[in-house]
């Protein structure tokens, strides 16, 4: 058996790394840049191009409608019952894109990763040209399958589908609702922009049965190159309590209080007598 030298294997180990580190360098020229930390750009409404509440104009069935203005009086009067942020159960998608907390993406030629700090909400986008699975488990993120677009060999969108979606999940902190039997889908069209590298553009269209028709808004971020990141907890931090449909606030004194005008307190049918 002929044994290869020293020097000659270093040689060939050398080469091939080189190698693998050209054609992973060629392959990486081929997408885009979306390093770094990106920030919501306006507010945290779901179409940030109108203001909050009426002027968001959701396209809602009269059923829906209804269930909106329910919210809405809810919500005027210190409620925050339907609010599912408030519950700590994730936002789910497309809320998660309004992205309340900053928002990291990671692109490989498999999948691109999209994660939210806000209730750590990640998004795995499948680009491996892979079909429908024959089933999926509904999540609140959903199951999504992208396909990259560009022109000469280099790719500056992604087209994104999502479905497999559970709930509940609402549109904004208003409540704009999203219909009960979850057979939301998602379409997307995220680039940079063409005159800013460092904003970050997605196109959302939710088809809905809540809806009239499909909603699109675009959503917009900012980048920031060298971020500080943050961990919040949402169960270490949410002073809200709920009882029924009735939300109560925890005090500073961490005793129980009232979140509208002459709000009763809870039932206690099934405590004994408090101590003397």
């Amino acid at each position: 058996m002929r044994y290869r030298s020293p020097i000659g294997t270093i040689a060939l180990i050398a080469a091939l790394t080189t190698t693998i580190a050209a054609a992973h360098a060629l392959d990486e020229a081929k997408y885009p840049d979306w390093s770094g930390q990106w920030e919501r750009i306006g507010n945290g409404s779901f179409d940030p191009s109108k203001r909050p509440g009426r002027a968001q104009q959701p396209p809602l069935t009269t059923e829906y409608q209804a269930v909106w203005e329910a919210n809405m009086a809810e919500e005027k009067a210190g409620g925050q019952s339907y609010n599912t942020q408030v519950h700590c159960l994730p936002s789910g998608m497309p809320r998660m894109m309004t992205a309340y907390q900053p928002m990291e993406t990671l692109i490989t030629p498999e999948i691109t990763y999209i994660h939210v700090a806000f209730f750590h909400e990640l998004r795995r986008v499948y680009t491996d040209a892979r079909d429908w699975p024959a089933t999926m488990k509904p999540t609140f993120s959903g199951y999504s399958i992208g396909r990259w677009k560009g022109t000469n060999g280099t790719f500056d969108t992604l087209e994104v589908e999502t479905r497999a979606l559970k709930g509940p999940r609402i549109l904004d902190p208003t409540g704009i609702p999203l219909h009960k039997d979850n057979q939301t889908i998602v379409k997307e069209l995220i680039s940079l922009d063409k005159a800013d590298p460092d904003t970050l553009r997605d196109e959302i269209t939710t088809f809905d049965h809540a809806l009239t028709h499909p909603w699109t808004v675009t959503k917009s971020y900012h980048r920031v190159r060298n971020p500080t990141w943050i961990e919040d907890i949402c169960a270490e931090n949410n002073m809200y309590v709920f009882v029924g449909k009735e939300s109560y606030f925890l005090g500073a004194d961490r005793n129980l209080m009232p979140t509208t005008k002459d709000q009763a307190p809870p039932d206690l049918r099934n405590f004994g007598p408090a101590p003397k």
